[in-house]
């Protein structure tokens, strides 16, 4: 699966931006962590360069610092915090919306910081002479759990048809630090882990996707739910043709 990978991600750049650098968000995880690593493998570390993207204090930021570390890659960090709350006032200033109505609404608090920082790679992408990694697996995808033209855009995406025992099983191959594969998903934001928000475990997510087993129907109801109300983040935008 490992060289499998490399060699797509060589034949990418070969194709579609030789030459060019590879751009990717740290957050400390095992995607971005595995998919980082593939990249050095694949294109050297002096083509790869890691966006830390805190979202004013994050707490496990030094996580992040120290996946570019262990890989010897450049980086840049950037503070979104300030931006997120430039645009809340800036939006609130409209009078029609308050602080409460953007806190209350999910859609607007969780997804915002996600495509300003997907902002902040392409801007950098641009000034490097990038491509943006997009760094979702297979078992988010199913069941949505990622922002449309946030973190679930991207140039090019190595690890979309692995779920997430496949990346973990990865990083271990690529000689990653147990840290940074078995590092608990969150958001950063309600402070809870991604588990706990979907209310099933990752196991029991992948184990449905391979073989269609599930043991509570309950949570199988839920999964199917969830995956159908967001197909829309993987199919083409639908457009009319004359």
């Amino acid at each position: 699966m490992k060289e499998k990978i490399i060699a797509w991600i060589r034949e990418y750049f070969e194709k579609n931006g030789k030459d060019c650098k590879a751009v990717i968000g740290i957050s400390g995880g095992k995607d971005s962590s595995v998919c980082a690593a593939l990249l050095v493998e694949a294109l050297g570390k002096e083509r790869v360069i890691g966006v830390l993207m805190p979202q004013g204090v994050q707490h496990d930021i030094d996580v992040s610092r120290a996946v570019v570390d262990f890989l010897g890659i450049d980086s840049y960090e950037v503070n979104i915090g300030e931006t997120y709350n430039s645009l809340v006032a800036a939006v609130t200033g409209s009078g029609k919306v308050t602080k409460e109505d953007i806190c209350a609404n999910k859609a607007f608090y969780s997804n915002t910081p996600a495509r300003i920082r997907m902002s902040v790679l392409y801007g950098i992408s641009a000034l490097v002479g990038g491509r943006v990694a997009n760094t979702c697996n297979k078992s988010e995808d199913y069941v949505g759990y990622s922002t449309k033209f946030g973190d679930a855009a991207g140039d090019f995406s190595p690890l979309s048809d692995l779920l997430v025992c496949e990346v973990k099983a990865l990083g271990y191959e690529l000689g990653l630090p147990k840290r940074f594969i078995e590092k608990v998903p969150e958001d950063g934001l309600s402070g809870k882990t991604d588990e706990d928000n979907m209310g099933f475990t990752y196991a029991v997510l992948d184990r449905y996707i391979q073989t269609g087993e599930i043991d509570d129907l309950s949570v199988k109801q839920k999964i199917d739910a969830m995956h159908a109300a967001n197909l829309h983040k993987l199919l083409p935008m639908p457009a009319f043709k004359k």
